[in-house]
């Protein structure tokens, strides 16, 4: 058997090694220069993002946005039913508009 100076190592080697661990990847300055990048590529902040202004945010700005949705899609259906009472492909009216 290897004996007791084995069994100190070991010993110092499971306690040490989880703070020394602790002491590198909790430091601040380390923190701030590895994590706080990283998170910013993933997630970015609500400024850069679509949400900051475009989202409604209570219960009447949704239902503003609902209706205002609708319209778009009640006037781009009519418009289709025109063009196909006037006899014009979908592709074609789309192309009179430009």
């Amino acid at each position: 058997m290897a004996g007791p100076n084995l069994e100190v190592f070991k010993f110092a080697v499971y306690v040490f090694f989880p703070v020394l661990v602790f002491l590198h990847y909790g430091d601040p300055e380390w923190y701030r220069t590895n994590v706080i990048p990283y998170k910013e590529r993933i997630f970015p902040s609500d400024d850069r993002t679509a949400r900051s202004s475009s989202m409604p945010t209570n219960h009447a700005a949704v239902r503003q946005e609902l209706e205002r949705i609708k319209a778009e899609k009640a006037a781009l259906r009519a418009q289709r039913e025109h063009e196909a009472t006037e006899g014009l492909s979908p592709s074609e009216g789309a192309k009179k508009l430009v």
